[in-house]
């Protein structure tokens, strides 16, 4: 029995998901990690190497933009800002999600009433509408960014972590806890949050890489990160007039945003698959 367990768990962290994905996220994460020590200042203007093509040049392997900064260089530091701004941005809204979803499955009646009245119009409002509202009353910056994030999408975690406890409350363990007089607290933290965990986590490594699409679209729009701050939503935005002629300055960031979301993406699956063995599809 212990050898059947063991060679299951080697084919789930053997599956091409899992290597996949992790592979292309341990890439990334390197890469921006290790950029202050390896690759220059993202920000520095050299007007004499301006629009180097990629693989030309041995001190810019992807080439330089208008200004003659480091391609390279500013894609690893816009990966930071992006990583950033996905991991902080899905753990605020998991916490604010998953507390609503507690209260309004776990107490009902007045409780539940509201906070899902309140979730019913958050969904109502275009994103878009939130964010060009919201970056006119308090600016874009990366704080302003994340918050924007939070607030746009605690509402999925909340409607997830609700209809968990509204199915989960009226099972047995949770009866015979309330029985014995065990208190709510209790209950939430030992009974009730330990079997919410695998569908948030799934669902947070798919936030992770849909806020990483976002953060890259309100910036390119000009709603996001400053763009004196390299982003990879700012160099897209900064190379779409050079499509033509200098392609490399719009294209490296945007595999860089392809291999980054495929990454997460493949990883979301895997877990999928991992903590929920009924819902595995035939491959």
């Amino acid at each position: 029995m212990a050898r059947l367990l063991r060679s299951q768990a080697l084919q789930r962290f053997a599956s091409l998901e899992f290597v996949l994905g992790a592979v292309l996220l341990i890439a990334i994460a390197g890469t921006v990690i290790l950029s202050g020590w390896l690759l220059p200042d993202p920000t520095k203007i050299s007007l004499a190497s301006r629009l180097v093509p990629p693989l030309v040049n041995a001190a810019h392997p992807l080439g330089t933009d208008a200004l003659g900064r480091d391609i390279l260089a500013r894609v690893a530091s816009g990966g930071w800002i992006s990583l950033q701004v996905g991991f902080i941005s899905v753990a605020g809204s998991v916490v604010l999600g998953v507390a609503m979803g507690l209260v309004a499955g776990y107490y009902r009646g007045i409780w539940d009433m509201i906070l899902m009245r309140f979730a019913d119009v958050q969904l109502a409002l275009p994103f878009i509408l939130l964010a060009i509202t919201f970056v006119a009353i308090v600016g874009g910056s990366i704080t302003n960014t994340i918050i924007l994030l939070i607030v746009s999408q605690w509402v999925q975690y909340a409607r997830l972590v609700r209809a968990s406890v509204m199915s989960l409350r009226e099972r047995e363990f949770v009866l015979s806890a309330r029985a014995i007089g065990v208190a709510d607290r209790n209950i939430i933290m030992r009974h009730l949050l330990p079997n919410l965990l695998g569908p948030v986590v799934v669902l947070m490594t798919l936030n992770v890489a849909n806020n990483i699409l976002l953060e890259s679209s309100l910036t390119f729009l000009g709603l996001g990160v400053d763009p004196s701050i390299p982003s990879w939503g700012g160099m897209l935005a900064e190379g779409r007039t050079y499509l033509q002629t200098a392609w490399w300055i719009s294209v490296v960031p945007g595999l860089a945003i392809l291999l980054t979301v495929l990454g997460l993406n493949l990883l979301g699956d895997w877990l999928r698959d991992l903590l929920d063995p009924t819902g595995r599809t035939s491959r």
